[in-house]
């Protein structure tokens, strides 16, 4: 299979540095600037699974002569209409699309572009960054990317991809729920997103003030009455396992969101926040915390916006 990357950034170039390092045929779609930085250094992950850097097969917008087999699409959720044109020639009548985007937003768009049958669904668990040298760092030891039909079924399509996918150096799954997954990592993404936001602090940090631990949970609660009237509702084992997760004394955990926030840089408040608060406003819900959250990235942003 012929697989195209869409974008080397932190979460591009992690799953595809691996599939790549691993014997796949991988090439990336990116930006001049970085095609530039790839060719001059390479593409260098810095991980706890070990540390690697490797010649990547690269192409710029306007390069691409013929689909591919899969698209991997790892753009943040506000360079997604930017880039649909770019990869619009890799795409062909048997193309899976495998978006790692965040929210459920990305779904619609590319379903109305491609088709309902193009899109494959894909969730990916990885904490990483770009440093300043341009290196992708891996902060802790979780690498998963799960992926499967959107309606569950057998197909002998994702069972070729899954048969690509498995010893590509992460741990790799094909799904029969993966619209619940989907669904279910836009809690987790809002729900920590938003509460670290919000009290510009991490879990640990909210948890350790009084009544901290108490408001995630009501954001948390909240987040999951939007889809569980708008989306496919969450198991039980979800819930059961998120509500300790945040609200964990001394627990360290962020999200990119606030990452990004802190560092000054454009953040995906419509992707994961925005368009969650109007759904559940269409839904009739009121939902004050996740409105809170919301208005104070908007503002953020459009503090940040003009640079």
């Amino acid at each position: 299979m012929r697989i195209l990357i869409v974008g080397a950034g932190s979460t591009g170039g992690y799953f595809g540095g691996r599939l790549a390092l691993t014997g796949r045929d991988v090439t990336f779609l990116v930006r001049p600037t970085r095609a530039e930085r790839l060719r001059e250094a390479g593409l260098e992950i810095v991980s706890p699974h070990g540390n690697f850097t490797l010649a990547p097969s690269l192409v710029t917008a306007g390069q691409i002569d013929k689909p591919y087999d899969v698209v991997l699409l790892t753009v943040k959720g506000f360079g997604l209409d930017a880039a649909l044109d770019d990869l619009a020639p890799a795409i062909g009548p048997e193309t899976m699309i495998l978006p790692v985007l965040n929210g459920m937003k990305h779904v619609e768009t590319l379903e109305a572009r491609f088709g309902p049958r193009a899109l494959v669904g894909c969730v990916c668990k990885v904490a990483t960054h770009l440093d300043d040298a341009g290196r992708i760092v891996q902060l802790t030891p979780l690498h998963e990317l799960a992926y499967g039909e959107m309606d569950g079924a057998p197909t002998a399509r994702v069972a070729a991809l899954d048969r690509i996918m498995q010893g590509a150096g992460f741990d790799a799954r094909l799904s029969s729920a993966i619209a619940r997954e989907m669904w279910e990592k836009w809690i987790l993404l809002a729900t920590i997103g938003g509460v670290t936001c919000l009290m510009r602090g991490n879990i640990g940090a909210i948890e350790a003030v009084p009544g901290g631990a108490d408001f995630a949970l009501a954001f948390l609660d909240e987040v999951t009455a939007i889809v569980r009237a708008v989306g496919v509702p969450p198991s039980d084992g979800f819930l059961k396992a998120t509500r300790p997760l945040v609200t964990q004394h001394g627990s360290p955990l962020t999200s990119s969101m606030y990452r990004d926030l802190e560092a000054g840089r454009a953040v995906e408040v419509e992707q994961i926040l925005g368009d969650l608060l109007a759904r559940g406003q269409r839904a009739g819900l009121a939902t004050p915390l996740v409105h809170a959250a919301t208005t104070h990235l908007r503002v953020y942003q459009n503090r940040v916006a003009p640079r």
